[in-house]
Order: C-alpha cells, then structure tokens, then sequence
C-alpha cells in the first residue's frame, strides 16, 4: 500500500455533483486527497473512499480488506446475463480457465453491494496476488465469454487475442475515492480535477450521462404550417440552424438559433427551434458552438447533418426536410414469408443492375429506379432463380465521394436518408419515392426485402462525432476511441439516445418503405442488452420482422448468447466447414451437426441459423475452392462446377434458412481479389454467365424449388425437431454421409434420404434393410441434376448398399 499521495490518473462524474478519482495506486495512508476542481469550480462538500461497487463495475473485482479478495459482475443495464437462468462463473489462471465452469466452488452468487444488484464472489485474496498479474474473465455455465467493458483500466490481450482482465495488487479498490461537490457542474464546460499543487486530470462525464435521453420527435419535423426543428446535443453551448428555403437560390440562407429547452428536456439534451412556416423541401444543417469534450472541440464552421435527417444531398449534407404525409408508407399489404420459409439472396443495388437486360439510362442502372426496372422485368434473375428473399447490401446514405463511386455502403453517413447516389435527383429526395418502388417491386415479385444495416460504426464526416464524441462513441481506458469494428470508430449503442436512434432508424425503414427486416452488421459490437431491446421495439412495429445478426467482432462472438432472443444469426461455423468438406477436407461426423440445423450451443430453433457459403466479403465461391492457380475461378473447372452442386445440395438440405449470394449459382467470379469493397468491376453480375453455366443455375433453382414444395416441408422447420427425426449411416471412410429424414414419422409418412461423398473415390455406405424397406423408393436428383420433370428409367434403387460416385451426391423420397 502506498504512503503518499499517488497521481490522480483518470476521473469521472457519477452525477452532475460528485464524481470519482482513480489513482495510480492504492491510498490508505489515513488522510484523505485534497483536490479542487478547475476552472473556478464549486467547492468540494466531501471526499471518502469510492463504495466497492465502483471498483467492481470498473476492474470486476476488488479487496473487501487485506486477506479477501471478491470478483463481482453488476447485473445493470449491458449485463448480458440473466441471473435467475443462467449460472456464471470467474476463471483465470488460478482454476484452469475453462475447467472452472460447472465448479460449485467458482460460481458466482446474486447478492446485493451498496444497494444494487450483482453477482459476487469471494475467497482469500493471497492466491490471487501473483507475479505476472493472474488473468480471469467471467463465463455462463454455457461456456459463453463475457467480454470486459471497453474502458475496464485493467485488460490485457494474450498471444491469441483474447481480452481478458488482470488483478493489479496495487489498485483493489481503495485507488478509488468518491467525491461531492456544493453544486452541479454544466456539463457544457471542459472541466477538470487535481491535487492541490499537481497536474490536472480532465474530468469526464461517467455512467449517468450515457441514460440522458429524451421521447421529443427529433430531427425537422411539419406540422401543418410551422416546421421544428430539434437536436440532441447534451454538451454544446449553442446550436444554429441554417436553412435554405429555396434549394435553387444557393446563396440565400437563412439562420436560426436553436434554444436549449428550460425544462427537463433541456437538461437532458434537447435543443429546438420553430419556424412559423411549412418547410418541406427546404435543405438545412447545423453548426454547433463550445466544445462538446475537451477530447475533442467542436469546429464551428463545420455543417453537421442532422442525424435525424429523412433525406441528404449526399454523405456531407444538407438535410433535406420531409412532410411525412408527403413520404406517406411503403408497402404494408405484402406478407412476409414465415422465417422457416425464407430463401435469401444477397445482393448489391448496382451489382444486380450493372448489367441487366432492360432498357436504362446510365443514372438508373447506379440506383434505384434501374433496379426497379430490372425487378419488373419478365426475366428477373433472382425470380428466375426461385429465392422469396433478397437481402440488400446497404441502402442508407454512406460516404462515397462522387455519385458514381462504387462503394459496398458499410461506412454509414446517415440512418434515416436513402442513398443518395442511388437517387435520380437526391435535392429533390427522389430517393424516397424510388426506395419505396423498389421495395414495392420485389415484393410484387414474391420477394421479402431486408435491408443491411451497419450501427456499429460511421463513415466520413462523422456527424454524430461532432455532436458529442464521447456519448457516441466507445473509448477505452485511455480515452482512445475503440476499433473493435475494424473502422476506427465504434458506436456506443448503450447510450440511450444511440439506442433510440438505431430503433427509430428501423421503424422508420419499416414504416417509410415496407421492407421486411434487417441485417445488423457487426451485430456483437451493439452488445446482447441493445439487441434485445432493438428485437422487442420493431416487433411492437412489426410483429413479423426478420432480424439477422452478423454476430461477431474483432472483439468475440455472440450466437450462442443469442440462443434465447428472436434473432437468427449468420452461420459463420457452417460456412467455413462446408468450404472445405467439398474440397475432401472435412469429417461427416461434423456435416451431421449443420444438416441438423447447428443446435444446442448455435441454434435453439431452427431458423436461428442463416446457413451460407459466400457474402459480399472476402473472396466468391468459386475462387476459393477452384483448382485453378490465384484463386481466379473465372474458368472454373469441371471439378470446381460438381463441388459447386455438392455444396448446393448440402446448403439446402440443411435445416435453417438458407441465403446465397448473388450469382453463385452461375459461379460469379472475382478473379481471385479478396477485398472488392470499392471494385464495381469486380462484383457487377454479368449475366451472360448464366448463360454459359446454365446447368448450374438450373440445379440450384430445381434445389430451391424443391426446397419450397411439398417434399420440402420436411426441411422447414418451425421448432426442432426430435433426435429421431435424423438418423445417420457413414462409409468406412471418415468423410461421406447419408441421411434419413423423417425417420420418426413425426412429419407424416413422407421421408427423404440424402447422401454425399466429396471425396475423389467411389463410396458405399450400408443403410440396411430398415430403410430398403420403407420403399419405394424414388431418386429425385443427384450431382448433375433433378429428375421431377423427365421420366425416370434406369435410376438405382434404394438397396441395403447405397452407391454414391467420387464428388457425387444423390436424393430420394418415399411414402411409405
């Protein structure tokens, strides 16, 4: 324990008059710190030592005295756990990690520390005090990881990784110090803490400012013949509106200072002006004055685009004010295919249209109104294909340069505005008229719309960063903006106004143009607590709508977590394994876990997987598993095409929900390159390759067809299945698998029998007599092609043997 006074090394406020200091180590020399707030501020009313709740919110753990050591998890607002369902458990380097799951002896309990709920353990402290410091994490009785807080001061990452916490005997706990002041400090002003004669530390709002929050309508919104316009900017000393009524006259603009409200919505963030007229179609903007964070001042020349903007000129601004009953709804008389039912296509705005056989100008073809006209077309690609679902990669304002920049859309500009590059004439808001077509079209086509959404990060301008960096986005320790994206600036979806915008982003997308669901990008970075309100808000909107997680990030993966939520996740496990089982590389014992719909640990219910092989990222289908030299599957092989059939055969006899990227069933190539986030050229589908591959086509549209008929029922599932619905029958080599589905007569009499072998030799796999006898049996497909059309002479029958050729696959039915 030190003597002296150890440097203040970071401070906080827990409320607008008292706040935190952290030292740099323990301090319990029986004084107390003498610090002062700066500049000019209120007096100090009281120091004492920091409640241990504190330490164990900021470091999960903490010394109740000398000799006991206690590991604690607050269960408040982002636990992800649920203490009375699930068991959690602290392990390290002192009980094996992973071996500590299921040991009474390391289980958390739920109690309560200075007034509020967690869950808590405690043991003698020596065994915890090493030398390197001992890791630990905590983890469910379900073997789910949870992750530290971004701005845990004490984490560490191993060679692998991982991040994970370390005990610093030097700081547990009495490093805090708890301090109240005469009056509330405005949080509009930089202020900082120090000791009498040291270095000041910049004092920061803590955990209460994260819950300001507000239920106003933001953003401009008509109301009859005035237009108010409101912001939330909790930590600005001014916000000016600039406003030009006419969109023609460029160099008449109207200013209008915005007030801070005098009533709790002003302390809570809200600032608002009305303009006594109706001003839709008017653009505007804001700039901001004093800094927002002594992190980062605001630039008061800068043009903020109004986060609730309902249309943009482009990814800088300016907003582009919206009468909603000029918007109106989109499509509300289409109904949405049930989960077990859907098909998914992914595909690209400009990629689908690039090069489609209609009558468009070059403006349509990069957009929405081509995309449209491609829909409507009587040779609809993805009609043709069969699917009832397309997945759009994003649509909402992102930042490419120009117009005609590619872009995959993933750098968000704007969660409200359509695309403006996407838009005939975007200072107009086009886009909305064209967004609602598009989506009205598929539809009309049988197909279910979601939309790729990314909130886990922002593009460039970072408008939300200019309003309050620190509300908005996540920093650690340092005060560093996290990067668990991969983009270098992570929301804080925690906050309760950026919770509220992802919600209201969606309602709007749901109300506005009629799509179906959503694929949230990143999903992990958003954390369990924000999904699960995200899922039980939009089902208040839209009790049928898809949600999808991508559910990782560089920081972990949530599918598991995900078990108990309505949220079906993207099956990143399946996609790799079945790369490589058709490459010969796999065990069968493995395929029979995804044919069986991923459950236990990844799915609780079958539709929770979304079983896929290629996305938009990283390289296509055919260049990662062709023969050919550099991974360029332009000229696929023969072997390359029957691994290709091998793959959609498993894909669509597996339960879940199956999605497929655009033009995989023509074997799209993109010469190899894996990251073509900016390459048009690239990605664009050339449909005269359906053409040259139309046999594979054909056999994934005769999968898809015959996933959605009458035999197909007995892969679409609602709840799981029982055990015996499956039962399984292997070769003498390790890899080929055959399956009988049904085989419980839980689903009727109708039954299915699946086999491949992705290996280069000849298999035979003994079913035996038992199924022999439930024929008939009639063979529907196999390799090269489905047989419901022609008739049938000269296919084996089901016999005791079954005999599945090198690279072979083969499909029966029976109704016995």
């Amino acid at each position: 324990m030190a003597e002296s006074t150890p440097r203040i090394v970071r401070a906080w406020l827990d409320s607008p008059n008292s706040g935190v200091i952290e030292l740099e180590a323990d301090f319990t020399s029986g004084s107390v710190p003498a610090i002062s707030i700066l500049p000019r501020g209120p007096k100090l009313a009281g120091i004492e030592p920091a409640p241990s709740i504190v330490a164990g919110r900021a470091y999960g753990f903490f010394a109740l005295d000398p000799q006991e050591l206690a590991f604690v998890l607050p269960l408040e607002h982002g636990c992800p756990v649920d203490p009375l369902r699930d068991r959690v458990y602290v392990a390290g380097d002192f009980n094996g990690w992973q071996e500590a799951v299921g040991q009474a002896q390391w289980e958390l309990t739920a109690t309560r520390l200075d007034g509020e709920d967690v869950l808590l353990w405690a043991g003698p402290a020596q065994a915890f005090f090493t030398d390197p410091p001992a890791r630990f994490k905590f983890v469910t009785g379900e073997h789910i990881w949870l992750p530290a807080p971004n701005d845990a001061p004490n984490v560490v990452k191993d060679d692998h990784g991982n991040i994970n916490r370390y005990i610093d005997r030097q700081r547990t706990g009495w490093h805090l110090w708890q301090f109240k002041l005469s009056r509330p400090l405005a949080l509009s002003e930089s202020w900082q803490i120090k000791f009498i004669g040291g270095s000041p530390v910049a004092l920061a709002p803590g955990a209460f400012f994260f819950e300001l929050s507000s239920q106003l309508p933001l953003g401009a919104t008509v109301e009859g013949k005035s237009t108010c316009f409101r912001l939330f900017a909790p930590r600005v000393r001014g916000v000016t509106l600039h406003l030009r009524l006419d969109p023609a006259k460029t160099d008449e603009v109207t200013t209008l200072p915005l007030k801070r409200r005098t009533d709790a919505e002003g302390e809570r963030g809200i600032w608002e002006a009305t303009l006594p007229r109706n001003a839709h179609g008017a653009h505007y903007w804001y700039t901001l004055e004093g800094g927002s964070s002594p992190e980062q001042p605001v630039d008061p020349a800068f043009p903020v685009l109004d986060p609730y903007a309902l249309a943009t000129v482009d990814r800088v601004g300016p907003g582009v004010v919206l009468d909603a009953a000029w918007i109106g709804t989109g499509d509300q008389d289409f109904r949405t295919p049930a989960w077990h039912d859907l098909i998914i296509a992914e595909a690209h705005v400009r990629d689908l249209c690039a090069f489609a056989p209609v009558s468009a100008t070059a403006a349509e073809r990069r957009g929405f109104s081509g995309l449209r006209k491609w829909v409507e077309s009587p040779e609809f690609y993805l009609h043709e294909l069969g699917v009832n679902c397309v997945e759009l990669q994003p649509v909402q304002e992102f930042d490419n340069r120009t117009p005609e920049e590619y872009h995959w859309g993933y750098m968000t500009s704007n969660f409200f505005a359509p695309e403006s590059s996407y838009s005939l004439a975007p200072a107009e808001a086009s886009g909305v008229r064209e967004l609602q077509a598009l989506v009205r079209a598929f539809h009309g086509r049988g197909m279910a719309v979601l939309l790729d959404v990314v909130f886990n990060h922002v593009g460039e301008p970072a408008h939300l960063m200019a309003i309050d960096r620190l509300y908005y986005f996540e920093q650690g320790a340092d005060g560093k903006l996290t990067n668990w994206s991969g983009c270098g600036n992570d929301l804080r979806a925690r906050a309760a106004m950026a919770r509220r915008l992802i919600v209201d982003s969606c309602t709007h997308l749901i109300t506005a143009y009629g799509v179906d669901g959503f694929r949230f990008d990143l999903a992990e970075i958003l954390g369990l607590d924000v999904l699960w309100e995200i899922e039980a808000a939009l089902k208040r909107v839209k009790p049928d709508v898809i949600l999808i997680a991508e559910p990782w990030s560089y920081r972990g993966h949530i599918a598991g977590a995900l078990r108990d939520t309505g949220w079906a996740s993207w099956n990143d496990g399946y996609r790799d394994f079945v790369r490589q089982y058709v490459l010969g590389r796999g065990d069968g014992s493995r395929l029979e876990y995804f044919l069986r719909g991923s459950p236990w640990y990844f799915a609780k219910w079958p539709a929770q997987t979304v079983n896929y092989t290629q996305s938009h990222d990283d390289r296509s289908w055919i260049d990662l598993i062709t023969e050919n030299p550099g991974g360029d599957g332009q000229a696929p092989t023969a072997n390359d095409r029957r691994r290709t059939h091998l793959m959609a055969s498993i894909l669509f006899m597996s339960l879940g929900i199956p999605m497929l990227a655009a033009g995989q069933d023509f074997l799209h190539s993109k010469r190899g390159v894996s990251n073509t986030y900016q390459r048009g050229d690239l990605n664009a589908l050339d449909y005269r390759r359906l053409q040259r591959y139309l046999g594979t086509h054909a056999y994934f549209a005769d999968w898809i067809e015959f996933r959605q008929g009458s035999y197909g029922r007995l892969l679409r599932h609602f709840t799981r299945p029982g055990e015996g619905f499956f039962q399984f029958f292997r070769s003498a080599d390790p890899a080929p698998v055959a399956v009988l589905y049904n085989a419980d007569r839980s689903f009727g009499p109708a039954r299915l029998l699946y086999a491949v072998n992705p290996t280069t030799n000849d298999a035979v796999i003994e079913v035996g007599p038992a199924v022999t006898a439930l024929g008939p049996w009639r063979q529907i497909a196999d390799h090269d092609r489905f047989y419901l059309r022609v008739v049938r002479g000269g296919l084996h029958r089901v016999q005791g043997q079954i005999f599945i050729p090198a690279m072979g696959c083969a499909l029966w039915t029976c109704e016995a």
